[in-house]
């Protein structure tokens, strides 16, 4: 339990009683009672609704509610003064012997405060960056792979079995149009001098690969048809790709747990068991779609093709899943994909896509949904694309990819703490503005640092205490009492709940906001001490109360810490 769902199951314990004694009615439905921080906090320190969620149902009015509920939680010793306001909402203010419990709470708990049982366990699949294995990865993968990261963290924090997936996208033309590339390459390790035609990829990354081929075929493929190196080649390319994309996820800290291959779908019978499903609940049919909004009909073929029925589940028009060769659309794989990842026993699916994917997502909705009988959630979060500055100057670079930044670039001049934590400090649908001088600033504008630089002073001053001999305990609190302080304190309180707010939403940018409060509210507790010395962290010739607030900034220090966790950023121990 923490303080927010403490008190809520205070105020029902209340309720129930005011029922027990016939002040209310029995049986009332508490689930749409909620405790949260007021809008204004002059006006307390939670507000709940109870009065006005339950006064329809109860046939009262709400003040009337309110008053008997503020009378019956004023007889607790966590509960200072509760107020009726307004139409009836109930504003609380807790004792200062409460808020010097979070601290306790924090302290005890350590890297499990904030951790919650929301997830109850379920298996949740979150498929992110799965980029073609055509080349290393920009920076809008980067923006991708760490909001998928991120997003995964804080549902295993908020207590759900996740598995973090890459889908490789290796099964369809553009792995021949590297394969016929990388066959350039190799051509130009065997001093012939090529020419890249349109269409193919003339990255400079490919160069070591075209050699890495001759060294292993030497000049087998040299003057051959491709009908005999074409499907080798592709292996060889893809496998050294996906071998360049595990080191580039490293170096921004990504870890998958499973890469799910788009080739193990053909040939094997996994496509035609997706669709033949589609097909016995009647979803699968012969067809002539409507020409595309903005096509003039002298442009349409009209053609019959087989169709998936999505309409039926939300979509805007039904979707092809074959050609009418005979050939699988690329949308057939996908719902394989997706079978497969249901008929692995997972409780919801998400996938992370970029910006130029939004018209996947009603499509992909509508086959999970059907698929899975409306069991399986799927949540298709857009990731928006990422503008690079420098100085606040548009930033372009020299670059070995030949076409874009490559995240790589990225990691290696700011590196991966940094990346992570400035990619989540927009919301996964807002644009990002990524300048590298004012990512790299020591000042508040940088969220980045002012978060680290709260760590660090911590860690500060916890050194200066250990050097004069004076440990942090969380025994005697009762020298933390000032209105700053406790002030601290709320923000503290307030962690769990962002967990579990931020993870049913799956936003994990509202840790990277929350953190910076923190931050926030400890520096703005460290320049009081400046003007009022009673504030300060180390009071010399006074060791009880330097302990006290020793804890309550020890406290900080384990928030900050398991939120860099979720971010996947180290917390800094001093600044350089």
């Amino acid at each position: 339990m923490t303080l927010f769902a403490d008190i809520r199951a205070l105020v029902i314990e209340c309720l129930e009683s005011l029922a027990a004694r016939g002040r209310l009615p029995a049986g009332l439905d508490m689930g749409n009672v909620a405790v949260e921080p007021p809008r204004d906090p002059a006006h307390g320190d939670m507000a709940t609704n109870a009065a006005m969620v339950l006064a329809k149902p109860a046939g009262m009015k709400p003040r009337e509610i309110a008053a008997a509920l503020a009378e019956a939680l004023a007889e607790d010793a966590r509960i200072d003064s509760a107020e009726v306001a307004g139409p009836g909402f109930l504003n609380l203010r807790l004792s200062e012997e409460t808020w010097r419990g979070v601290i306790r709470s924090v302290l005890a708990d350590g890297a499990g405060y904030g951790r919650s049982d929301l997830g109850q366990g379920q298996k949740v699949n979150v498929e992110y960056v799965s980029a073609n294995p055509t080349g290393p990865l920009h920076v809008g993968h980067t923006r991708g792979a760490v909001f998928g990261d991120a997003l995964a963290a804080l549902l295993e924090y908020a207590g759900h079995d996740v598995t973090r997936e890459y889908y490789i996208n290796d099964g369809g033309a553009q792995v021949d149009v590297l394969a016929r590339s990388v066959y350039l390459r190799y051509l130009e390790a065997h001093g012939q001098k090529v020419a890249f035609e349109d269409g193919t990829y003339p990255g400079d990354y490919l160069i070591a690969v075209g050699e890495a081929l001759k060294d292993k075929v030497g000049d087998a493929y040299v003057g051959k048809p491709e009908a005999l190196w074409l499907e080798p080649v592709r292996d060889f390319a893809t496998e050294a790709m996906m071998a360049l994309i595990r080191e580039d996820l490293a170096a921004l800290g990504v870890k998958m747990d499973h890469f799910y291959s788009e080739k193990s779908l053909y040939g094997t019978g996994r496509i035609e068991d997706a669709i033949e499903d589609l097909r016995a609940k009647g979803l699968i049919y012969k067809g002539v779609l409507e020409p595309p909004k903005g096509k003039q009909p002298e442009d349409w073929e009209p053609r019959e093709q087989t169709l998936f029925k999505s309409t039926d589940y939300g979509d805007d028009v039904d979707r092809p899943i074959m050609k009418s060769d005979g050939a699988w659309t690329y949308f057939a794989p996908d719902i394989a994909y997706h079978y497969d990842k249901i008929t692995r026993g997972y409780d919801q699916l998400i996938d992370v896509f970029g910006a130029d994917h939004g018209g996947y997502v009603k499509r992909m909705k509508a086959a999970v949904s059907a698929l899975s009988g409306g069991r399986v959630p799927l949540d298709i979060k857009l990731t928006q694309l990422v503008k690079l500055y420098k100085n606040g100057e548009p930033f372009k670079m020299s670059k070995r990819a030949g076409t874009f930044v490559t995240l790589r670039d990225v990691v290696e001049m700011v590196g991966p703490d940094v990346t992570r934590f400035v990619m989540l400090t927009r919301k996964n649908d807002a644009p990002l503005d990524f300048d590298f001088e004012k990512v790299r600033e020591q000042s508040k504008d940088n969220p980045v640092f002012y978060v680290q630089y709260a760590h660090a002073r911590i860690c500060s001053v916890q050194r200066k205490a250990a050097e004069a001999g004076i440990a942090a305990e969380a025994g005697d609190l009762a020298r933390i009492d000032h209105p700053a302080e406790f002030a601290l304190v709320a923000k503290l309180a307030e962690w769990p709940r962002l967990v579990e707010t931020a993870a049913a939403a799956h936003e994990p940018h509202r840790v990277a906001f929350y953190l910076y409060d923190l931050a926030g509210a400890l520096h703005g507790l460290w320049n009081k001490g400046n003007a009022e010395p009673g504030l300060r962290f180390l009071q010399d010739d006074d060791p009880v109360a330097t302990k006290a607030k020793l804890a309550l900034i020890g406290a900080v220090q384990v928030v900050i810490s398991n939120g860099l966790g979720i971010l996947g950023v180290t917390p800094v121990e001093e600044m350089r």
